[in-house]
């Protein structure tokens, strides 16, 4: 599992450009004027062979009457509790401010490593001028720029450093499956759990945020066995019209990226909204099985069709990956839960299978030379072996003479051809043509 590394500090500072040089992409908007950053962005580094996650929050602010500030407050106070390690981002053209202040005020109550990270340090006379955030209280600094990357290998090396290392797996301890149950706030999973269980183990209340913590439950009946994890999530105001999705995906990382099985629950009364999406994604990001639970369906008024209706509008915005099964549900009634039980035990049953390379070749060669990939440059593509990979997660690869020359179309034909024939079900897989 990840170590969690939280950006944080006052608007303007730089945070989001130092995100994006971390995580190599210009994956978060980057402006002069303050405030841009307002949900979370989500990413994943590397540095000198340690992996960890990145999360970029929105520019700390207190004293504000604006709503985003007052949620955006609650974000980065989120952020630094769930991560491993914070990089606290000041900007040295403008010194210590009041809001540094209040952002190292509530550093300094933190048990957890931080890193002042002092930047727009790209001369001498500046390196001077940054000696004043000693005044923070916080310790020694480390100087960069985060537009020209100036100085950000001596950050990412004391970073690394306070990475904790990752814990050797336990050889002769039979690992159970994680099926982590994630979604937005009072979609109902923890009533979900609940259900399944057969005991209130998890408080359930009309107020968002009742679940903290990721709380692992071993399920042992009807012939399953497996761990389920409940994750926490925190409801954005009813008058914040924008969808701060930071708050159900930050919760939900660290269940995600440890899991085998994502059963995401969504509110049938609220639709699939910004947050669900968010977390579907992140789950196909990680290559996680999924399987969607569509909960409160009692309370739904029914018409012809409207089961279909709905299952192909969720579909419609989970393209391309459409393949995931998607069961309408209800906690309180225990409306289907078994079958989405027995669901989740199939996808995590597809996620692992494997398929002998001589009977892969007889099924997919054929159907290639019925169909070859189409001729680029007058050159033709022959492809004439193929096999999947020993890897956790369904990834094959296919052998040919121009590999450079197979283009996307083509693959996600082979990838909607394998799923017809093979029952890849609420599983991501990978496809890669190679040098024969």
């Amino acid at each position: 599992m990840n170590n969690i590394v939280a950006i944080v500090g006052r608007p303007n500072v730089g945070k989001s450009t130092f995100f994006n040089r971390l995580i190599q992409r210009r994956e978060a908007i980057v402006d002069s004027i303050s405030g841009v950053t307002r949900d979370r962005n989500y990413g994943k580094s590397e540095w000198n062979g340690k992996e960890f996650s990145v999360i970029d929050t929105g520019g700390y602010i207190k004293g504000s009457d604006d709503v985003f500030e007052g949620e955006i407050r609650r974000q980065v106070e989120l952020a630094i509790d769930e991560a491993d390690v914070i990089v606290f981002v000041v900007d040295v053209e403008e010194g210590i401010t009041p809001m540094d202040e209040e952002v190292a005020k509530l550093l300094r109550k933190v048990t957890k490593p931080i890193l002042l990270a002092v930047n727009k340090v790209d001369n001498a006379m500046r390196e001077k001028d940054a000696i004043e955030f000693y005044n923070l209280g916080l310790g020694d600094y480390y100087t960069f720029a985060g537009m020209s990357g100036s100085g950000t290998g001596d950050l990412l090396d004391a970073l690394v450093e306070l990475l904790p290392d990752a814990q050797e797996p336990d050889e002769n301890a039979e690992e159970l499956p994680r099926f982590a149950v994630v979604g937005r706030p009072n979609a109902g999973k923890s009533s979900f759990i609940n259900a399944l269980i057969g005991e209130e183990r998890f408080v359930v209340t009309d107020i968002a945020g009742t679940t903290r913590d990721a709380i692992d439950t071993t399920y042992n009946r009807f012939g399953f066995e497996f761990k389920l994890v409940d994750t926490a999530g925190i409801r954005r105001k009813a008058k914040v019209k924008e969808d701060l999705e930071f708050y159900s995906v930050m919760r939900s990382v660290r269940a995600i990226e440890h899991s085998d099985i994502c059963i995401l629950v969504i509110d049938a009364t609220r639709g699939f909204e910004g947050q669900d999406q968010s977390i579907f994604w992140l789950a196909e990001k990680n290559r996680k099985g999924v399987v969607i639970l569509v909960n409160k369906w009692d309370l739904v008024e029914k018409e012809t069709m409207t089961t279909r209706d709905y299952e192909l509008k969720i579909r419609e915005e989970l393209q391309p990956f459409d393949d995931v099964p998607i069961l309408f549900v209800s906690a309180i009634t225990k409306q289907r839960l078994l079958k989405a039980l027995e669901t989740a035990v199939e996808v995590f049953e597809n996620r692992k299978q494997r398929i002998a390379t001589s009977k892969f070749n007889e099924v997919m060669l054929p159907i290639i030379e019925h169909n070859p990939p189409p001729a680029l440059k007058g050159k033709y593509v022959k492809i004439k072996f193929c096999m999947q990979l020993p890897t956790p997660t369904p990834q094959f690869v296919f052998f040919c003479n121009l590999p450079q020359y197979v283009k996307e179309p083509y693959k996600r034909y082979l990838e909607n051809k394998m799923r017809d024939i093979y029952n890849l079900s609420g599983v991501p897989i990978d496809i890669y043509f190679r040098q024969k």
